[in-house]
């Protein structure tokens, strides 16, 4: 009994075992050699060495004793010997589990410490034009609008002649839109404004929609320009809108983006689907409207262009100017973005430079 492993190659008939008692006494001082052998390997090559001497499918310790001691033990004794057999191995497979997931005590240096922290692995967050996206569309999901999607590529009807845009007019000219050379016929959008026209030909009044998206024109890139920008387009149409209801919308939106303290304004304008036409201006952000460099020391930042639809628009679509209403806005995302986090380059919203990006979680 003092060397329980030697005997495996013993019958069980020859170990003078006669009670259950023998039995478990057997398999515990198996068990106990198993445990020391175990506690003095280390961790790699010697524990999987002592893994297939012990626990192996072939000529192991476990396949022994089961050959030698199981299968050969008295009828009367199978229940014992299969009871201690079963808890002495299942025993040694769970302490194997978890001793290979622990540093050995042997003192190297190449035991695990789990005192260490784990690799941090980064997680991706939204870009900063999708989360200034999300705060423009939840203002005016807010006030009752649809957010709607179009296609990027466009007819000149949508684009220009259907917002009462004249062939002459320089915003058609190829100095300034990307006309597909490949599909004669289309262009890529200058603004996101042709799904006020596709909105209203498929959809009666009321109309209360936002219209997020990029749009491209020909600009030279540099700190405030890019041939590709994101805009989101407004329209409100219904029954005696008037321009106070339009006011209210805006001044409304740029209160909840910039803050409550931002003081609003709006100069006369010109553009073409739009009459009247205005520009849109804040309180600068950068100076609290005391005037400074990046305001022109006016106090003033210009944001957007905006208007009351012009009549000549519904006409495009089978509206009845006479009973009908509306105003209508583009919104430079990207300068939205600029000015309320402080940028001073678009071109580092493009440029997917990860220590930028990581600044606005």
């Amino acid at each position: 009994m003092s060397d329980a492993l030697e005997k495996t190659n013993l019958t069980f008939d020859a170990l003078g075992v006669s009670s259950e008692t023998d039995v478990s006494a057997l398999f515990d001082a198996l068990l106990r050699s198993a445990e020391e052998e175990m506690a003095s390997a280390k961790m790699g090559e010697e524990l999987e060495s002592f893994r297939v001497r012990w626990l192996g499918r072939n000529n192991s310790v476990k396949s022994r004793v089961q050959e030698n001691w199981l299968k050969r033990a008295a009828p009367d004794a199978k229940k014992w010997v299969g009871a201690s057999f079963n808890a002495c191995f299942r025993k040694l497979e769970e302490d194997f589990a978890v001793h290979k997931v622990k540093p050995a005590v042997t003192g190297t240096s190449d035991c695990m410490d789990l005192s260490l922290p784990g690799v941090v692995r980064p997680i991706g967050t939204r870009h900063l034009i999708r989360q200034t996206y999300d705060e423009i569309e939840r203002i005016f999901l807010s006030l009752g609008y649809t957010v709607v999607e179009g296609p990027e590529i466009e007819t000149p009807y949508y684009n220009f002649e259907a917002l009462n845009i004249p062939e002459h007019h320089p915003a058609r000219d190829n100095m300034d839109t990307f006309y597909l050379e490949s599909a004669p016929g289309y262009l890529l959008r200058t603004h996101t404004s042709p799904m006020q026209i596709r909105t209203m030909e498929k959809q009666k009044p009321p109309v209360r929609i936002v219209v997020p998206g990029k749009v491209y024109r020909r600009d030279n890139p540099d700190a405030t320009h890019s041939f590709m920008f994101h805009q989101l387009e407004g329209l409100a149409v219904d029954e005696d809108i008037t321009f106070c209801d339009f006011k209210g919308t805006i001044e409304y939106f740029v209160r909840e983006f910039f803050g409550a303290s931002t003081k609003t304004r709006f100069r006369p304008s010109y553009f073409p689907f739009t009459e009247p036409s205005a520009e849109f201006d804040a309180s600068c952000v950068f100076c609290g409207g005391k005037g400074c460099r990046t305001c022109k020391q006016s106090g003033w930042i210009e944001l957007f262009g905006a208007g009351m639809v012009n009549p000549a628009v519904y006409g495009f679509v089978g509206y009845d100017a006479k009973k009908l209403n509306g105003f209508a806005f583009g919104i430079g995302v990207d300068r939205l973005a600029m000015l309320k986090y402080g940028l001073g380059d678009i071109q580092v919203l493009f440029q997917n430079d990860a220590r930028f990006l990581r600044q606005f979680p």
